[in-house]
């Protein structure tokens, strides 16, 4: 029989917690990364109008970041999905903790089996936002390089 009163309840809500804690900890690395998406789309639209005025080894130049603007954001979006992956599955872990727990189930593996997911959606995102990182480094190497003299 399912527990039904405030007393046996609120052990279940105590070990749905953490979890809920972690979804806290995705969502703030989910606005860093969302903002750092829309930053490289605001560049790429800046640096194609640019590109527009531009001619030979400049335009050339400017391309190149482009292009790996457009690798960041493509490799942002693999890390905000990762992540968003990672927050679903604590969400879900939550219930699965409160439901097992208000049935009484007693097998434990479906939840190591979410939160390992969880964690290993995490890990995944975190990869590849050092991915966009380091990408973004290279542009900068790139922005940075001497310009020949202008004529």
């Amino acid at each position: 029989m399912p527990p039904t009163s405030l007393e046996q309840i609120i052990p279940q809500l105590r070990d749905a917690i953490g979890p809920v804690i972690l979804i806290s900890g995705v969502g703030l690395l989910l606005l860093t990364m969302t903002n750092r998406l829309g930053r490289c789309i605001d560049r790429a639209r800046a640096m194609t109008h640019e590109l527009a005025a531009q001619t030979g080894r400049e335009q050339a130049r400017t391309q190149a970041q482009i292009d790996i603007i457009y690798r960041r954001a493509r490799i942002i979006r693999l890390a905000i999905l990762f992540s968003v992956a990672s927050a679903l599955l604590a969400a879900v872990l939550v219930v699965t903790v409160f439901v097992s727990a208000w049935l009484q189930w007693r097998q434990g593996w479906p939840l190591g089996v979410i939160f390992v997911g969880c964690l290993l959606s995490l890990c995944a995102s975190l990869i590849a936002f050092m991915g966009d990182i380091n990408l973004s480094l290279h542009a900068l190497k790139l922005e940075l390089e001497p310009r020949p003299p202008a004529k």
